[in-house]
């Protein structure tokens, strides 16, 4: 005579029988993720995941305190930090993995880049990447004016500057952002409508797509990695998902220790009307191109430096964003040491000019 079903057994049949968990389980257990040198890298896709559940979940608890505008968003995030049980902790935690996430999302776009992950059939999963990239960026950057302190004012300032030369359309775009003529109460609201609202949708949107994407099309392996068809991948469930989880909680607890002991200030009030702190730049993944800005010369050729400047930003990243389709000997299977060049190039000027930004700050 049999036993009766334990109750968790008859709810997962239940679950199963409606939603068709079996399914994905099996799914995900004949799913590999390709073993070798390379393995740490994939892991940084699902931190940027984790990161970004972490700023949902802070984003909607300081929600409910925070009042958006130029006489309330000052005294709001003060009155979360001081009088809030743990709000100064979820603060932290918000600002914290806000930066951790663009990091985190920056080493995974250059990993999937040299791996040459972008080659076909993969082009819509690193273009669909490359879009994630600029919503984080802007993630950072629209919350970064929150606050609605002296730093934060300056900054966003300098920000929208640089919004401001790209031809053409600069100042209209430059307009669009601020709301006006220059940053006010008016930019506060305006970004905060970008943080809360568009910017998540449109993000949800494309990750979905992504995530998709990857979930077809399965996990690269770089162009050095030698074929062998008796070497069998990790399983994604439950292998390559317990090592995540395993690394994940390593994240939270640097969030943690980041949170106690360098908890994040709030600053001075912003005062529209006061000079512009000495040193003053963007958060540090945009110090890269307002520290540019500083060596440009006032004309090159004719034209205008900071024309020339944005116009050359423009062009690379345009180049990342189709590489694609540039990197035809990718495509092919073979070694393209031109693009390998221009990914390394990429990265020391980045780091050199954020080195420079704030050792040489003035």
């Amino acid at each position: 005579m049999s036993s009766p079903a334990a109750p968790s057994s008859r709810l997962l049949a239940w679950l199963d029988e409606r939603l068709g968990i079996g399914e994905v389980i099996t799914f995900l257990r004949h799913k590999t993720v390709p073993k070798g040198g390379h393995e740490v890298w994939y892991y940084f896709g699902g931190v940027s995941l984790f990161l970004f559940g972490i700023q949902v979940a802070t984003g909607l608890l300081l929600l409910f305190y925070y009042k958006p505008g130029a006489d309330s968003s000052y005294e709001s995030v003060q009155f979360i930090v001081t009088r809030v049980p743990f709000g100064w902790l979820i603060r932290s935690l918000h600002s914290w993995s806000a930066n951790l996430m663009v990091f985190a999302v920056f080493v995974h776009m250059f990993s999937v880049y040299f791996m040459k992950a972008y080659r076909p059939p993969r082009e819509l999963t690193w273009m669909t990447g490359m879009v994630l990239l600029g919503l984080t960026m802007t993630f950072g950057f629209s919350g970064y004016l929150l606050p609605w302190n002296t730093l934060a004012f300056f900054a966003t300032k300098v920000g929208t500057d640089i919004s401001g030369l790209l031809p053409v359309v600069g100042p209209a775009v430059a307009r669009l952002l601020r709301g006006g003529d220059e940053v006010s109460g008016a930019t506060l609201t305006r970004f905060f409508g970008f943080h809360v609202a568009m910017l998540p949708a449109a993000f949800t949107a494309v990750l979905a797509v992504h995530l998709l994407l990857i979930q077809r099309q399965g996990m690269s392996e770089p162009l050095r990695a030698k074929t062998d068809s008796s070497k069998e991948g990790m399983p994604f469930f439950p292998g390559f998902i317990l090592r995540d989880a395993i690394l994940w909680l390593g994240v939270l607890a640097l969030l943690l220790v980041l949170c106690t002991f360098l908890p994040w200030e709030l600053g001075v009030k912003a005062d529209p009307f006061s000079s512009a702190p000495a040193g003053i730049r963007p958060e540090w993944y945009f110090t890269f191109m307002s520290q540019t800005f500083k060596y440009l010369p006032a004309k090159i050729f004719g034209i205008d430096g900071d024309v020339v400047g944005i116009c050359t930003f423009l062009i690379g990243g345009l180049i990342l964003f189709f590489v694609s389709f540039l990197d035809r000997r990718a495509g092919r299977g073979e070694r393209s040491p031109l693009f390998t060049l221009f990914g390394v190039l990429v990265i020391l000027f980045m780091l050199t000019m954020v080195t420079l930004a704030y050792v040489k700050p003035y």
